[in-house]
Order: structure tokens, then sequence, then C-alpha cells
């Protein structure tokens, strides 16, 4: 019994050690040893456009685009009349907050309007980042 297994393992070894040799044979025999393929590159996402001209940033679409001082200058229009506005809002709201009484309950239109002065002063935050 101890020598079939003795048997057994040395043909289990030596089948292993032929597929393990199975490669270095192959090549002494000259058979095509496959070379594998390189890797082939991707084009970068954020790579400049190589169609562009140097100097032209975002290509010809941005030369022939709005003027950029022009939309400044509606931009800060815009946040004034929206910073008086928003001024005007909160000066009604304090004044409808000294109407109330201390002991009761804020009315609907004050939750409304602090609301309304919520949305306003989210949208000069917005304008205001660009």
């Amino acid at each position: 019994m101890r020598e079939s297994r003795r048997r057994l393992l040395l043909m289990f070894a030596g089948a292993a050690g032929v597929l393990a040799l199975r490669p270095v044979l192959a090549v002494c025999q000259g058979a095509p040893h496959p070379t594998p393929q390189p890797p082939q590159p991707r084009p970068s996402p954020n790579a400049p456009d190589a169609n562009v001209p140097y100097g032209l940033k975002d290509g010809p679409q941005a030369a022939a685009g709005p003027d950029q001082k022009a939309i400044d200058k509606a931009k800060q229009q815009e946040l004034r009349t929206d910073v008086s506005k928003l001024y005007e809002m909160v000066s009604e709201l304090k004044e409808q907050v000294e109407k109330t009484d201390t002991t009761s309950t804020l009315s609907l239109s004050v939750v409304k309007k602090a609301q309304q002065i919520e949305k306003l002063a989210k949208q000069i935050k917005e304008v205001a980042k660009g």
C-alpha cells in the first residue's frame, strides 16, 4: 500500500515537472514564441486638441464668443439689483418681526418671507461665484 502511494506521488511529480518544463522544451525545439502586444496609448480626455493652433485657448469658437468684460458688467449689475432687493426684503421682515408679540408664534407670512430671503441669498451667492 505504501509502495503504491509512493509510485502515485512520483508519477504526479513527474507529470508536474513535464508541464512546468513544457514552455522551455518548446523554445528549445524551435517552436515560435508568442510575443505579447505592447500596450497601446490612449489619448487623455484632458489633453489639448492637436487640431487647434497654439495660443487659442479653447479653439476658434472661443475667439468668436461674447466679450468677457460685458458679461462681467452684466453680472455686477445683476448682483447690485439683487442685493438691493434682498436689503428691502430683510427690512420688511425686520419690521414684521418687531410688530409681532414675542410670546406668540411667528405668522406664516413671516416664515414665507424668510424663505424668499434665503432663496434670493442663495441666488446671489451663485452669481457671485461665477
